[in-house]
């Protein structure tokens, strides 16, 4: 049979059908509307298709049947997703649930033809929302809605671009959880966590990447708060301090040299320097107020720790190996807290040693007392014991002046 005009040599152009409704229960080959087609599968304008079932195929008539510029609008009506196809079975377009999409032919010197695609979009606004919705994203009714799903983990995670505007709670005792390479979620990816648990999670970052300047981030039971990627760093909003646990801890590692604290490091009420000493070591505080417990957990190798706030004219703080102290800082110095202990009876020190006394100086701290043994007291000057007391009298190493003589006992 022969479609073209015996008077003009072109295409005939087939009937236009306004309007078809299919219910695609299994896979149909349409044909354009010709006069005199016995078929009732014929193609229209616009189509509602209904599949019965997913992968269904709905077969268009052959393009070098009719002219370039043939169109239809065809939507699907059900749940499922179907197939376009040409007449020779390629895929024009897959058409989901509730959506519409309209096809026309460019070019048809074959059966396939070629085929144009625009997408109407989908049939209502609720389906538009359900295909919209996504990580943190959900369709509700009508409308998109915000969504952060909760989920509790007790064991060790690292975090994900799938975890996306996701709520994750811990719910076990002391651990940590890492955070993805920035690289990776890039800025504004972002999530909430909840230690909802027993012990101190710990949130560890990529390599060197920081969480609000430093490699990690304390949460104690009941801490929560949004982590934020910049794009090359992560923040955290809404940071909740547990009423409970009030204190966080910094161990913080030294060698030699000099090292500066961020704001988040130097926010830690308790700090503990710990590594083997091969220099003098300074570490450069913010110039805030504030209250520290410092402790110094280094191996004693006769070099010095000093913590300062760098404000020219400003007291520094040493802390000798082995001891503790606490400190006022007061945006300028570092004060010691226990100078006086009101309606103390008693002061109990450590035994200290003669390079590092148990009671010394600020400025020198390998000046002052300490215990040398069961029974003794020894006064040690730079690190050299110079005076000892036992029970049984002093001992004096070096040689002494007295500048107004002695008197009595017995000398040898």
């Amino acid at each position: 049979m022969s479609y073209n005009s015996p008077f003009t040599g072109q295409v005939i152009q087939p009937t236009d059908v306004s309007f078809r409704a299919f219910n695609l229960n299994a896979d149909i080959e349409l044909s354009w509307p010709l006069n005199g087609n016995a078929t009732d599968n014929y193609a229209a304008r616009i189509m509602q298709v209904t599949p019965n079932a997913a992968g269904r195929k709905l077969y268009m008539p052959p393009a070098n049947q009719t002219s370039v510029g043939t169109d239809a609008l065809i939507r699907n009506m059900s749940a499922y997703s179907f197939d376009v196809v040409d007449f020779d079975g390629n895929v024009i377009i897959t058409i989901a649930s509730g959506k519409a999409w309209y096809i026309y032919i460019t070019a048809n010197p074959t059966t396939s033809g070629t085929w144009g695609v625009i997408d109407f979009g989908a049939g209502t606004s609720s389906a538009d929302a359900g295909t919209l919705a996504g990580l943190g994203l959900i369709a509700i009714s009508t409308t998109l809605n915000q969504a952060h799903p909760a989920s509790t983990f007790i064991n060790g995670y690292t975090f994900g671009s799938s975890d996306r505007a996701q709520t994750k709670v811990w719910g076990s005792g002391t651990g940590t959880v890492t955070l993805p390479p920035v690289s990776t979620v890039g800025n504004n990816w972002f999530m909430l966590l909840k230690n909802n648990g027993t012990g101190s999670l710990t949130v560890d970052c990529n390599l060197s990447e920081t969480i609000d300047g430093g490699l990690t981030k304390n949460y104690a039971p009941g801490e929560s708060s949004f982590i934020i990627c910049t794009g090359t760093e992560f923040v955290t909003v809404g940071y909740g301090v547990s009423s409970t646990f009030a204190f966080t801890a910094l161990v913080y590692p030294v060698t030699s040299g000099s090292y500066s604290l961020t704001s988040s490091e130097a926010s830690n009420t308790i700090q503990e320097f710990v590594g083997v000493l091969s220099g003098n070591v300074t570490v450069s505080y913010p110039p805030v107020i504030n209250l520290y417990i410092v402790s110094n957990q280094t191996t004693d190798n006769g070099y010095s720790l000093t913590l300062t706030t760098g404000v020219v004219g400003g007291s520094n703080a040493i802390i000798p190996p082995g001891q503790q102290a606490t400190l006022i800082c007061d945006g300028t110095n570092f004060l010691n807290a226990n100078t006086v202990q009101a309606g103390a009876t008693s002061l109990s020190l450590v035994n200290g040693s003669a390079g590092t006394p148990a009671l010394n100086f600020g400025a020198e701290t390998s000046t002052g007392v300490y215990r040398p043994g069961a029974g003794e007291f020894g006064i040690s000057v730079l690190g050299t014991q110079r005076m000892g007391v036992t029970v049984s009298g002093v001992t004096v190493n070096g040689s002494g002046t007295f500048t107004t003589g002695i008197s009595g006992g017995i000398f040898t």
